[in-house]
């Protein structure tokens, strides 16, 4: 096996799920979505933050402690598909890929808990 061919079967075998996440509020329907290039990482995160009554979501935070933990789920909506590359940056793909599902979703005032992105 080539040097080049070992890097890149280590780099696909190291590689975490990466894609778009959502935590949903069962009892309103309200949903936060998210990108991430570790998504077991950054839900278990959330979790965590939320548990600790430290989430920078205010309004999440607030629901969370008024509705209780079971009335939240945490979903892998979409992953992406890592490339051969190791040097390839997965960064703009997902951004792309959360625009997709954030548009689709509207997850903003009474549907959710983003924040809509300034204009640029």
């Amino acid at each position: 096996m080539t040097d080049r061919s070992k890097i890149k079967k280590e780099f696909k075998q190291t590689l975490t799920p990466m894609g778009i996440f959502q935590i949903k509020n069962k009892c309103n329907g309200k949903v936060f979505i998210g990108k991430a290039m570790n998504l077991l990482g950054i839900m278990r995160r959330h979790q965590f933050e939320l548990k600790m009554g430290s989430h920078r979501n205010v309004d999440m935070q607030r629901d969370w402690q008024e509705m209780g933990e079971e009335q939240f789920s945490f979903e892998i909506l979409d992953q992406l598909t890592p490339k051969e590359d190791p040097s390839y940056r997965h960064e703009d793909d997902l951004a792309t890929l959360e625009d997709m599902w954030l548009e689709k979703l509207q997850p903003y005032g009474e549907k959710g808990y983003n924040k809509r992105k300034a204009q640029q």
